[in-house]
């Protein structure tokens, strides 16, 4: 009997959702580029992280995904910019936000109706969906946030994590095919912080959302990824998996903080134990020390 094909993960299905060809970008009145000959693929369902020190141009990257770029900020842009099929340039940006959705570092920046339901319901409005629809792509989005007891709460009610998610809620509403976050838990402790991150590695996993997030954080963040890209003077320095890029020694050239356990395993490689593989969280390398030390006593 022949056996189906097995179906590919979503990992390895090369779909180009984004495609940067030769981008450099120079802000009104400025000398100096921000962006200089950046050229960048991401492919559909990816969690791409994206980092660097202060001032490299994640940010200023971002902006050309949903349009801000060239259409608010004007400036210099040479170059090609295409988001699922359309190109940047040539679209205008309430187009490109119904297939991009932004969640800014300031939560607060986003929402500024009476209740955290009518903030979610606002895109919607504007887009002229039927009530109905409407009031389905809330309760949803309010679902998959996991705020549906926060739908009355003024926004200035909430905590800084909560804020964070209504924002998410607010651009998951829209049913964008990927959602851009810049240093959304810059104000947030680590538990809120890894609440933000599982809330969007579900909108990865189970919608096939394509995420970009701009981060510092990464010992919280690499286990969440499948892609770190590492930026420095508008350039692009370093692209790959998170547990290869950031075992790199030239990352901390970057001024990059590499995740503890990361160092964890460079000291015990420096004296002589060898693991398996690199980890990304503590909870992988635990249970690969273990492995070694029964490897080691057998």
């Amino acid at each position: 009997m022949k056996h189906p094909t097995p179906q590919p993960l979503l990992e390895e299905i090369k779909v180009p959702i984004i495609e940067v060809k030769n981008l450099t970008y120079t802000y009104p009145g400025s000398t100096n580029p921000a962006l200089q000959n950046v050229n960048l693929t991401i492919n559909k369902g990816e969690f791409v992280v994206l980092t660097g020190p202060s001032g490299c141009g994640k940010t200023t990257l971002c902006r050309c995904f949903n349009g801000l770029i060239p259409h608010f900020y004007y400036g210099d842009l040479k170059g090609e910019v295409y988001v699922v099929g359309l190109s940047v340039q040539e679209n205008p940006t309430f187009k490109l936000a119904q297939y991009v959705g932004f969640v800014f570092q300031n939560p607060e920046n986003q929402l500024f109706a009476l209740s955290v339901e009518k903030d979610v319901a606002f895109g919607l409005e504007n887009l002229g969906l039927p009530r109905e629809e409407i009031k389905n792509r809330v309760e949803w989005a309010l679902d998959m946030t996991g705020i549906k007891d926060l739908r009355e709460a003024a926004p200035y009610e909430l905590s800084g994590g909560q804020q964070q998610r209504a924002a998410i809620a607010s651009i998951l509403a829209m049913k964008p095919e990927i959602i851009v976050l810049d240093e959304p838990t810059s104000f947030l402790d680590s538990l809120a912080a890894r609440t933000i991150f599982d809330v969007v590695s579900k909108l990865r996993r189970e919608l096939g959302i394509t995420i970009i997030l701009v981060e510092h954080r990464l010992d919280l963040v690499s286990s969440y990824s499948n892609r770190v890209i590492i930026m420095d003077k508008g350039r692009i320095k370093l692209d790959g998996e998170p547990k290869k890029i950031l075992n790199l020694n030239e990352v901390q050239l970057y001024g990059i903080g590499i995740p503890k356990v990361t160092r964890l395993y460079q000291a015990l490689l420096a004296e002589g134990v060898k693991l398996t593989k690199v980890p990304v969280t503590a909870d992988e390398t635990a249970e690969l020390l273990r492995s070694t030390l029964r490897h080691d006593r057998s």
